[in-house]
C-alpha cells in the first residue's frame, strides 16, 4: 500500500491539481445552494470543461464539485427553508429554526463542519471497509431493497410531527403521486390522462422545489406582517451576538449520534439507488428516537441538524465505495463519475484496484483535500452568507421563485416541469396553511416507486411465495428495524402520557 500512497500524494499536491479542486469546491457550493440546480447537473454541465485536462485535474475539478454539493445545498435550506437539493430536505427540520432564532452563524458553521466529518466518515470507509461494504451491498437483491425502502417509509410517522393522522395522510397522497406514469413492472399506463409528459412520471426534483420553494414563498407572503419584518430586524441583531460555534456541551452530545448516523449513512450511500435524503431523514428520525429531548426536534435541536449535516455527506464515500470497487454507480452523480473516467479509458472495477492502484488512492486523497477545502471555505464565507438575512424579504421571494422556475425548467427543458411546480408549490403551500407536514408527503414520493417495483420482482422471483421476506437475513433485519421504528414512538408516547396522569 505504502508504495502506492507516497507517488499517489506527490501528484495529488502540485498546483494545477489543487487550483482545480477549489474551483470545484466553489462552483460546487454556488450551484447547490441554489434550490432546483441539482449537483448532478451541475456536474453533467461543467463535464465538457475536463476535456482537454488530464485524469487527476478533471478528477480533481468534478469530485470538488461533488463533495461540495451536499455542503452547499444545505445552506438555502438553512436561510430560507428551501433545500437546494433533495439531500438537504432534512436540514430544514431544525436549520431554519435556529435561523429564526437568531442562530444563524451557529447554524451555518455546524452545517459546515459536520458536513466536513460526514464527508470525511465517507471517504475513511472507501478507503478502509472499500471491499467489504461493496460486497455486501452486492447482496441486495429485490426483496432487500424493498425491506431497505420499507423502512424508509416508517419514517413518515416520525417526521409526521404532532399529527400522526395528518402525517399519514400526506404519506398516502405521496404514494399516490409516485404510481403515475408507466407501471415498472407491465408498462401500462396510470393516471397519466392522455398527458405525454406524465409517461415517466413526476419529476421528484420539481415537486420538491415547489413545494419548499413556492410554497414556501407563498406561506411567507400570506404570514407576512409588520411584527415579522420586526422579528427578522430582531433576528439579525442576535445573529451578531449570539454565539457561532455550538457549546461544549452540544458538542459533547453530538458525538456518538454524528458518529454512528456517518458510518450508517456510509453503507446506505453504497447501496444503488438510494441517497444522502433518504439517510439524512433516517438518521435524524433515530436520533430523535434515541434522544433524551425528542421534543426539541424539529424545532432547532443542535443534535438534529449534525446528524443530518453529517449524513447527506457520509453518503458520498459509500457512493464512491460501490462505483469504485463494483463500477456500478451509486448515485446519478457517480454515473456521470464512471462516464468521466471510461473518457480517460478507466473503468471502474475490481481490476482498477490492480491496473490502476497510484490512481485510486489519489480519488482518495481528493476526497480528503476536497473536505478540508470545503472547510476553510464554508468558515470564511459564513459572515458573507449570513447577509442575506439584511435582504428585503420581498427582493428574496422574487429570487427564490426565479430559482425555482429556472431549476424546474432545467431538469428536463420542459414548461410542464414548471407548470407541475407551481402546482406542487400550491399544495405545499395548503399544507402549511393547514399543518399537514411536508415530510411524509416527499418521503413518500422519493421511496413509493422503489418500494412497488422491488416488492414485485421479488414476488416475482419467489413465483409469488410470500416467505421470501422472511428467509433472507438482511431482509429479516430490515424488517425488524421498521417493526421498532413503528412501535418506538409509540411506546414513547405512552410513557409521556403515564408520566403526565401521574
Amino acid at each position: 500500500m505504502l508504495q502506492y500512497i507516497v507517488p499517489a500524494t506527490g501528484l495529488l499536491f502540485t498546483l494545477e491539481n489543487i487550483l482545480w479542486i477549489n474551483i470545484g469546491v466553489f462552483v460546487g457550493s454556488v450551484f447547490a445552494a441554489i434550490p432546483g440546480l441539482s449537483v448532478i447537473l451541475c456536474v453533467i454541465l461543467f463535464l465538457p470543461v475536463t476535456y482537454t485536462m488530464t485524469a487527476i485535474p478533471g478528477m480533481m475539478f468534478l469530485l470538488g464539485i461533488y463533495c461540495a454539493g451536499g455542503y452547499g445545498g444545505s445552506v438555502s435550506a438553512i436561510l430560507i427553508n428551501t433545500p437546494g437539493t433533495p439531500a438537504s430536505i432534512a436540514q430544514t427540520f431544525d436549520g431554519y429554526y435556529m435561523v429564526t432564532q437568531g442562530k444563524v452563524k451557529k447554524a451555518l458553521n455546524m452545517n459546515t463542519i459536520y458536513s466536513v466529518i460526514g464527508g470525511l466518515i465517507g471517504t475513511v470507509v472507501l478507503i478502509v471497509f472499500s471491499f467489504p461494504v461493496a460486497e455486501f451491498a452486492l447482496k441486495f437483491g429485490p426483496p432487500e431493497m424493498f425491506a431497505m425502502a420499507l423502512f424508509g417509509l416508517s419514517m413518515m410517522i416520525g417526521v409526521s410531527g404532532g399529527s400522526v393522522f395528518k402525517g399519514l395522510l400526506a404519506g398516502a397522497l405521496g404514494l399516490l403521486v409516485s404510481t403515475i406514469g408507466m407501471d415498472p413492472m407491465t408498462g401500462a399506463l396510470r393516471f397519466t390522462f392522455g398527458n405525454i409528459n406524465m409517461l415517466s412520471g413526476i419529476e421528484f426534483v420539481v415537486v420538491m422545489v415547489g413545494m419548499f420553494g413556492v410554497g414556501e414563498v407563498l406561506y411567507q407572503i400570506s404570514k407576512s406582517s409588520p411584527a415579522d419584518k420586526e422579528a427578522r430586524k430582531n433576528a439579525q441583531i442576535v445573529s451578531n451576538t449570539a454565539e457561532a460555534f455550538p457549546t461544549a456541551k452540544e458538542t459533547k452530545a453530538s458525538v456518538i449520534p454524528t458518529l454512528v448516523c456517518g458510518a450508517i449513512s456510509a453503507v446506505i450511500g453504497a447501496v444503488p439507488g438510494t441517497g444522502g435524503d433518504i439517510a439524512a431523514i433516517i438518521c435524524w428520525q433515530q436520533t430523535k428516537n434515541f434522544s433524551k429531548h425528542p421534543e426539541e426536534f424539529g424545532k432547532g435541536a443542535v443534535n438534529g441538524l449534525a446528524v443530518t449535516s453529517c449524513a447527506n455527506n457520509a453518503v458520498i464515500g459509500g457512493a464512491m465505495t460501490t462505483m469504485m470497487t463494483l463500477g456500478i454507480p451509486g448515485d446519478g452523480v457517480t454515473a456521470v463519475l464512471i462516464g468521466s473516467l471510461m473518457m480517460y479509458g478507466m473503468q471502474p472495477g475490481p481490476m482498477m484496484f490492480v491496473e490502476k492502484p497510484e490512481f485510486v488512492y489519489n480519488v482518495m486523497g481528493l476526497m480528503v483535500v476536497g473536505y478540508i477545502m470545503i472547510l476553510i471555505l464554508g468558515l470564511l464565507s459564513t459572515k458573507f452568507a449570513s447577509l442575506i438575512l439584511k435582504v428585503p424579504q420581498e427582493v428574496i421571494w422574487v429570487i427564490v421563485v426565479g430559482f425555482c422556475i429556472l431549476g424546474s425548467y432545467a431538469v428536463n427543458n420542459s414548461m410542464f416541469d414548471v407548470y407541475v411546480m407551481f402546482a406542487a408549490g400550491f399544495v405545499g403551500f395548503l399544507c402549511k396553511r393547514c399543518e399537514v407536514p411536508l415530510g411524509p408527503f416527499v418521503l413518500a414520493l422519493l421511496l413509493g416507486n422503489l418500494c412497488e417495483s422491488n416488492f414485485r420482482r421479488a414476488l416475482s422471483m419467489s413465483l409469488g411465495d410470500y416467505s421470501i421476506f422472511l428467509t433472507r437475513p438482511i431482509t429479516v433485519v430490515l424488517l425488524i428495524l421498521t417493526v421498532l421504528s413503528l412501535v418506538l414512538p409509540a411506546i414513547g408516547q405512552l410513557r409521556k402520557k403515564s408520566k403526565a396522569a401521574k
